[in-house]
């Protein structure tokens, strides 16, 4: 995948009142635009793909209740906010797009023993579209760039909490542990110079673009950006 001046759809492209985040219609959207997309997993209690961003099922189901201790026979039983589209399988997500356009997989949750980066290389193997993958965990980014041959990126970002632990989630120290092939990086901190010492050897992606004047601000920070309100935010 060429990783310069891609502009990719954040969950696909939605307004989680019709189209909802991570859904086969967000996807379809994107692909009729011809647009790059970027989709996070997880694992159902079964050790199931499913396509879905939070680690609760509050926000889009009003359900108290983590994904991760649902199976996903269960997880089918309920709807997306008001409609009627539901938590998609990363199989059925990968066979609706089966191509058409580059898609970036995010690796969520706590990935013990790399099961979740397993599974979902595993699952990829029938897959012959174009495909990156991203963690914000180091240990799965090493993991990734050891087992495959997809470019894969280490998410950064900001911890208002802890400097000192900021600091290390973005040192050289643990981006060369890592490896990867490029940067995906919080727009808060991706003008600092520190972080954009490091866009010497890699390419950075800034996230997430809510406007046009942002896409403009960032622009001259970053190679390629994943952006809300496409495609009509340029």
């Amino acid at each position: 995948m060429n990783l310069l001046k891609l502009k990719i759809a954040h969950r696909g492209i939605f307004d989680n009142q019709t189209i909802i985040e991570n859904s086969l219609p967000s996807f379809q959207r994107a692909i009729r635009y011809c647009i790059p997309i970027e989709l996070d997993v997880q694992l159902t209690k079964d050790h199931q793909l499913v396509v879905f961003h939070d680690a609760s099922l509050k926000r889009m189901t009003g359900l108290e209740r983590y994904l991760e201790d649902i199976p996903v026979e269960e997880l089918k039983k309920y709807f997306l906010l008001s409609t009627k589209e539901k938590v998609p399988t990363l199989e059925d997500v990968l066979k609706l797009i089966s191509g058409k356009v580059p898609i970036i997989i995010e690796l969520k949750g706590n990935n013990k023993d790399n099961i979740l980066a397993k599974e979902v290389l595993n699952t990829l193997r029938s897959y012959s579209g174009e495909v990156a993958l991203q963690s914000f965990q180091p240990s799965v980014v090493k993991y990734l760039k050891k087992n495959s041959t997809y470019p894969v990126g280490l998410l950064i970002t900001y911890f208002p909490s802890s400097k000192f632990y900021s600091y290390l989630m973005s040192s050289s120290f643990l981006i060369r542990y890592c490896n990867p092939d490029f940067l995906a990086i919080n727009k808060k901190i991706i003008t600092k110079k520190r972080i954009q010492g490091y866009r010497k050897k890699y390419p950075f992606f800034v996230w997430t673009i809510d406007s046009l004047d942002e896409y403009l601000n960032f622009f001259a920070y970053a190679d390629s950006f994943i952006c809300n309100n496409l495609p009509y935010l340029m």
